[in-house]
């Protein structure tokens, strides 16, 4: 099981640390946060105790109105269960009494001067993103037209040659050599690197190119959402290579299924030209259009015309 410590939250997010600051340790291992309201009137029974803990207003204000035995009993029911951290929200203040319990349980207790709503939104997007299940695979990742592309083959087949041409055209590098995939939910899997090659583009007999150095900044985004899988491979002689191929061909990554198309290299092929042309391709099935089911349409109505 994939985890964070708290400590990564409290620099993504600037936190500031008000108890539990040699505790920063602690693992999280859950997606989404949790606001513990029922908790505080001694409800537990689907108390999700591995979450990040959000204390916002209501939660605060709560406890604020409780006398000082109600107040020990409610926080310390909560406390005792040793959640990841808990987080305050709105820069609320007060919180003597939330600080001694937190330090006497060795939790971390945090507190940001986000809104509440608009802070647990970026959490759990944080988190849906850090602990997202993952593997790395050899290919590159790229982002044609604002489609997420992963291009895959055989070592030498001249995919970072093919991803060179295309960032030459205005498309945007994400990975190349070493590509990771995140699996987001059960529709989306999102390409990012691995930190090490970000940037980098290998090309045979050339080396290895920092395409934010010498193209730009817009040359290369950090992750993109998979929406092809490409594959290039060597010319096949005697294949049918005009077929219609009226029903989509998938690629399944980590239960993800993803529209997979091969492309056979010959030289002279225009190999960028025809992966932006399946980019759009792709884009216009997104929309309802299938130019192969409309031109199949046409001769069944032209056939039926002849009768």
């Amino acid at each position: 099981m994939k985890s964070i410590m708290v400590e990564q939250l409290v620099r993504e997010f600037s936190l500031e640390v008000l108890a539990g600051e040699n505790e920063l340790d602690r693992s999280i291992t859950r997606l989404r946060t949790h606001r513990p309201g029922l908790e505080f009137i001694g409800y537990f029974d689907f108390f999700p105790m591995e979450r990040v803990q959000i204390l916002g207003q209501k939660e605060i204000t709560y406890l604020h109105q409780l006398t000082d035995s109600e107040r020990q009993l409610r926080i310390g029911n909560v406390v005792n269960y040793h959640p990841p951290c808990f987080i305050v929200t709105a820069g609320q203040d007060g919180l003597t009494y939330l600080k001694q319990y937190c330090a006497k349980e060795k939790i971390p207790l945090l507190r940001t001067q986000e809104s509440t709503t608009d802070f647990i939104a970026k959490m759990d997007a944080y988190l849906t993103k850090a602990l997202a299940p993952e593997i790395a695979l050899h290919g590159v990742c790229l982002n044609v037209f604002g489609i997420g592309i992963l291009l895959r083959g055989e070592s030498g087949v001249g995919k970072s040659e093919t991803a060179h041409t295309l960032i030459g055209r205005g498309h945007r590098l994400v990975a190349d050599d070493i590509v990771v995939l995140k699996k987001l939910s059960h529709k989306t899997i999102l390409g990012t690197h691995d930190q090490k090659n970000k940037e980098f583009l290998a090309l045979r007999s050339v080396g290895l190119l920092n395409v934010v150095r010498v193209y730009g900044r817009k040359s290369f985004q950090e992750e993109t959402r998979i929406a092809l899988d490409i594959e290039l491979t060597k010319w096949k002689e005697n294949t049918l290579n005009n077929e219609l191929e009226l029903e989509t061909k998938f690629t399944d990554y980590m239960g993800v299924p993803i529209p997979h198309i091969q492309i056979q290299l010959q030289p002279g092929r225009d190999v960028a030209g025809l992966i932006e042309a399946a980019a759009n391709n792709w884009y216009l099935k997104q929309q309802g259009y299938s130019a192969a089911e409309d031109f199949m349409n046409r001769i069944e109505n032209d056939s039926g015309n002849n009768h």
